[in-house]
């Protein structure tokens, strides 16, 4: 199969964060949505929804697009891949736009299906620290939900060894699974796209967010993302041994 042209890839990457957003955060906002309606918590059932809702369409864009772009849908992503030579760094910056671009269009998505209600009471499922998780916390935290993400994508996309046809799978119920544990103390982003569209259309609308708070979700991911990349590529690297010591392990297994 020839690949696609960069702009192809691009505008494939765009449509899948967009997506992304639209179904993974939408879903959040209309849980918040309920809860303020009703005048409840959200409780660990809520966010197991929401972590299905995450995981179902992380699956779909994999199936989808992934054979065309690879179904980065995330900067973290990119950028750990390239920092592994598993990605060309001269797309990097194309990319990280097509998809903070998907973020913002699937935020202004969910402003479609769920009305301002959406922003004012969902807040577009925007993520934000818990009263309890301090800013260093929250960026240790964010890494280690990135950190879990890439070593698997690694392990069950990027490696050559990989089983073939189970990746899409893996990958999105590793995202419900992620999303279920750190919800609470950040909201579990992991993914800097996802966070930037849902700020920045609640923004333009009028709804209340923290953009002292953003940088935990763009640090903590990439540097989780990336510790990962190269901690796989560490412990699945070879290097060839000297013909002398290949003969002498070769008599050793007669």
């Amino acid at each position: 199969m020839e690949t696609p042209s960069l702009f192809k890839r691009c505008f494939a990457e765009g449509i899948g964060t967009a997506l992304l957003v639209l179904i993974g955060p939408g879903t959040a906002a209309f849980n918040g949505i309920i809860t303020a309606n009703n005048n409840e918590s959200t409780t660990l059932a809520d966010i197991g929804v929401i972590s299905f809702a995450f995981a179902i369409i992380v699956m779909a864009m994999i199936y989808s697009i992934g054979r065309l772009t690879g179904c980065h849908i995330n900067p973290a992503v990119t950028i750990a891949l390239a920092s592994t030579s598993h990605f060309s760094w001269k797309e990097v910056g194309p990319y990280l736009l097509a998809q903070c671009v998907g973020g913002t269009i699937g935020a202004f998505g969910i402003v479609t299906v769920l009305g301002m209600d959406g922003v004012v009471l969902g807040n577009l499922g925007a993520t934000v620290l818990a009263p309890t998780t301090g800013y260093l916390q929250g960026i240790v935290i964010e890494a280690i939900a990135a950190f879990i993400l890439m070593f698997v994508i690694m392990g069950v996309a990027v490696d050559s060894k990989a089983p073939k046809d189970w990746g899409g799978l893996v990958i999105g119920l590793t995202v419900g699974g992620i999303i279920m544990m750190t919800a609470g103390a950040t909201g579990a982003s992991f993914n800097p796209a996802r966070t930037f569209g849902p700020y920045l259309v609640d923004s333009l609308l009028g709804g209340n967010i923290n953009w002292i708070q953003f940088p935990v979700y763009v640090i903590g991911p990439i540097i989780g993302a990336i510790a990962a990349a190269v901690t796989y590529t560490y412990m699945t690297s070879s290097k060839k041994l000297p013909l002398s010591n290949e003969a002498s392990q070769h008599e050793v297994g007669k």
